[in-house]
Parts: C-alpha cells; structure tokens; sequence
C-alpha cells in the first residue's frame, strides 16, 4: 500500500499526466482539433484532385472545339443560341 502510494504521489509521475492531459485537451494543437485538422486537409486533397480531373477535361475540351469547326459551331449552338443567317430559333423554356 505505501509502495502505491508513493507510486501515486510520484512527481515525476504526476507532472507527466498533467502534462498529457494538457496537451490531449486544454493546448491550442490539441486532439481533437489536429483530427479535425487533417480531415479538413483530406477534404482539401479531394478537392484538388477533383479540380485537376476538371482542369484535364476541360483542357480536352478546349483542343476539340479548337480542332474541329463542326464541334465549335456545335457549342456556340448549344450554349450561347447561335444561328445561321438563313435559321429561325426558337427558345422553350422549361421552367
């Protein structure tokens, strides 16, 4: 029982368990902040890695209507209702 007790009442014992508890809960880097600290920054790398998958595509995209006149005059079509001088165009909005 004594054994324990001075075990227990140890210093060196008591300081390191403080010392813990203080960086495990109270510091400004603690646990549970650096974990939500690395799931921020994993959240981060998928959102890169998704904007470099866009990036890609739209590079791909890009030399198409670059390289291909039929493509181009396709995409001014579908997105900015362009037409020929001889064309009539009718927009029906869905809404």
């Amino acid at each position: 029982m004594k054994k324990v007790l001075s075990v227990l009442t140890n210093k060196f014992l008591l300081t390191t368990l403080a010392f813990g508890a203080w960086m495990l809960y109270f510091d400004q880097n603690d646990w549970y902040s650096m974990r939500e600290k690395k799931k921020e920054l994993q959240d981060i790398k998928d959102n890169i890695a998704y904007l470099h998958k866009e990036i890609g595509s739209m590079e791909r995209e890009t030399e198409a209507l670059r390289s291909d006149p039929q493509r181009l005059e396709q995409f001014a079509r579908e997105h900015y209702n362009m037409k020929r001088d001889n064309e009539d165009l009718y927009i029906i909005d869905k809404n």
